[in-house]
């Protein structure tokens, strides 16, 4: 059984490195037209709504499920950039597209998330990336250990208790979402409107 957290913090907090203007350069898994997905976070949005602004909800073209960091724009030169692009397409080449299960939900503190299963395909995927950022520049920034993969449906915008979030969710029937995964996306990142948006900076096909 998944252990709640007595409180909640604010996510957003400025972590090391970030502030406003700030871009990063990050693979993703994102979700455009899955509309199973986008039906699922919807329920979601509407269970949550109640607690206004305690909560910061993701709307559905910013819903994403995040693989490895590389780095901030200004510390890594675009070429590199390019060039971990051209490597983790032929090791995510031999990588073969699947499905996803999202859901239900773990209240994280600072986040309600669902996670995905299987994890093993989004495992392959972060690892045939990170192989493919160590065969450009050597170093692989993040921890290979620790990882859950999982999709925010919303992010904690104060301090305070869970317990108002948990009575939200218990009114909540649902059942998980299904997603198909044939692609990995470099984006470029920033957090300056208190939610994670970004712009397109490679897609790059699995098998």
């Amino acid at each position: 059984m998944t252990t709640v957290p007595r409180n909640m913090r604010n996510h957003w907090w400025w972590r090391p490195g970030w502030s406003v203007g700030r871009r990063f350069y990050t693979w993703h898994l994102t979700f455009e037209g899955q509309h199973d997905v986008h039906r699922l976070a919807a329920e979601y949005r509407s269970a949550l709504a109640p607690l206004g602004p305690v909560l910061t909800p993701v709307p559905d073209r910013w819903l994403h499920l995040t693989v490895q960091g590389i780095g901030f724009v200004n510390e890594i030169a675009e070429r590199d950039v390019e060039a971990i692009v051209d490597a983790a397409g032929v090791r995510l080449a031999a990588v073969p597209a699947f499905g996803l299960r999202l859901g239900p939900e773990v209240i994280d503190p600072e986040a309600v998330l669902l996670p995905v299963h299987p994890s093993e395909p989004v495992q392959a995927v972060r690892d045939a990336i990170r192989a493919a950022i160590g065969d450009i520049i050597g170093d692989i920034p993040e921890h290979a250990e620790g990882f859950r993969p999982h999709v925010s449906v919303a992010y904690t915008a104060a301090d305070g208790p869970t317990t108002p979030i948990s009575e939200a969710l218990t009114t909540l029937d649902t059942r998980p979402a299904q997603a198909r995964i044939t692609t990995a996306e470099l984006i470029v990142i920033h957090r300056d409107n208190l939610m994670y948006e970004w712009e397109p900076f490679a897609s790059v096909q699995l098998s």
